[in-house]
């Protein structure tokens, strides 16, 4: 039923793309060339030939070669997917790559046909008034749908095969989440007494069972979650569940191990995963990132020049010690580095600064760097470790030697931190883990940037940052 279910509603999809490409054409038409009315009437009119522009006839032409292919482009976006699970933020930046893609075609098409009368601003305003409309009109469908997920309608029904950590971890998304609409039957199990239950869940029989509950046809996906101790069983399962034609899913009892987007290689038809995805690992992406450092780095020492100014007045002037607070860091391959920080302690020993963190009122921090640390401004100076190379502006925050040799034999994964240069700020800070907070989810944040890096992505944490990664309730 729930295949039916989507593919209506994938044909609905198609329809109403259609009809809003059609649509977002004949707006951006009258925004471009309706002089009397439209809001763009302070932009000139590009003119054909014969002093006048095309009629929205000549314009609608070109829907005969548009159309299908935005169809397919959409297609082989994924849009017409199901997206229980999926954010909407994703789907906007497929929508958005999709009619790039289609206003590269059409350009391409108009210039190979030597059509030059069509103005260059009217696919521009397509371009927008398409995706605007088309997001739309999908963020409404999702939120229906999201309701009746939560009435107890489009469910999609689930069997879990195996008990253990995996399916725990699976259990407890799905009921994190009861818009995805997933309805868990159960779960088979040769090692837990049927009846034991998680969550509501109950273990209703042995393995063996699952041919025949498999013949009642009432599942829509078989999820296997089988204990690492029980792998051997795994062909069987899937060779089972296979020959019922149901869709079959595998969560594997190694995800603590292996990254959530696995890089995979074929070894000569071997498939091989890669135990860690690092894509800074990459020389292309290494040096894009280090280019952006450089620049982004000097344009912050020039932008906040005249702050640091006044702040290393203040502190000298008010406490006695250098200006420039200089700590070893763990960065980069394990290698240890010369962190600059705006001084706002008292000035101490070295053993005595190693292994003690700043607690609330500490009576070692001084007024002015009371503030500068709640702020952030101490960490200004960390600009000039970015242009050296030491640090970058988006990666984990490093840590002192001490620390990360308790850490890393405390907290499973803590080393991965250090395989980029570490950040002035990061992805776990503007989640809230800065200071006084837990370092496994600091840790479990990191890891993730770690492994999903793009340059968008630390521009999104740039920017998230300048509305709440300074001010730091957790700096003491």
């Amino acid at each position: 039923m729930i295949k039916e279910n989507q593919r209506l509603l994938n044909i609905f999809h198609l329809i109403i793309d259609a009809l809003i490409l059609i649509f977002s054409f004949m707006l951006s038409y009258y925004l471009r060339f309706d002089t009397e009315n439209s809001p763009l009437i302070v932009l000139k009119i590009i003119e054909g030939p014969d002093g006048q522009y095309l009629t929205i006839q000549e314009y609608m032409q070109m829907l005969v070669f548009l159309l299908p292919f935005y169809i397919v482009d959409y297609y082989l976006f994924n849009l017409y997917n199901p997206k229980r699970t999926s954010s909407r933020r994703a789907e906007l930046w497929s929508l958005i790559k999709a009619n790039a893609i289609g206003l590269l075609y059409c350009t391409t098409v108009l210039y190979f046909s030597n059509s030059t009368n069509y103005a260059r601003l009217f696919l521009a305003i397509f371009f927008v008034t398409n995706i605007i409309f088309d997001f739309l009109f999908r963020h409404i469908v999702s939120r229906i749908l999201k309701k009746m997920r939560r009435r107890g309608k489009n469910l999609k029904h689930v069997l879990l095969v195996g008990y253990g950590r995996a399916s725990e971890s699976y259990i407890d998304r799905i009921m994190m989440h009861p818009d995805w609409g997933y309805y868990i039957h159960g779960v088979l199990d040769d090692l837990t007494t049927p009846g034991t239950s998680y969550k509501g869940i109950k273990i209703i029989g042995p393995i063996s069972k699952l041919q025949e509950l498999l013949e009642t046809n009432e599942f829509d996906e078989i999820v296997i979650t089988l204990n690492l101790e029980e792998y051997n069983k795994l062909e069987d399962i899937v060779v089972t569940t296979e020959k019922s034609g149901v869709h079959t899913k595998f969560v594997p009892d190694y995800n603590n191990i292996i990254p959530t987007i696995p890089y995979t290689e074929d070894l000569d038809g071997l498939p091989v995963i890669h135990v860690r995805n690092v894509p800074l690992n990459s020389p292309v992406n290494n040096v894009l990132k280090r280019f952006f450092d450089i620049i982004g780095s000097i344009l912050c020492i020039i932008i906040f020049a005249i702050p640091m100014l006044v702040i290393a007045i203040l502190v000298k002037t008010t406490s006695k010690g250098p200006l420039i607070f200089k700590q070893k860091r763990i960065g980069l391959h394990n290698r240890e580095f010369n962190m600059y920080k705006f001084r706002s302690m008292k000035v101490q020993s070295e053993a005595d600064e190693k292994k003690a963190w700043t607690t609330e009122n500490d009576p070692r921090v001084t007024p002015i760097g009371r503030f500068i640390r709640s702020t952030s401004l101490d960490e200004l100076p960390q600009f000039f470790n970015v242009l050296k190379g030491d640090m970058s502006l988006v990666g984990p925050r490093p840590e002192r030697p001490y620390y990360v040799d308790k850490f890393k034999e405390q907290i499973p994964r803590y080393m991965i931190k250090h395989q980029v240069r570490p950040g002035i700020t990061g992805w776990a800070q503007v989640n809230g883990y800065r200071g006084d907070t837990s370092i496994k989810m600091r840790i479990k944040y990191d890891i993730y940037y770690i492994e999903n890096w793009t340059l968008s992505l630390d521009f999104k944490i740039l920017f998230l940052t300048l509305f709440k990664g300074f001010v730091n309730k957790n700096a003491y």
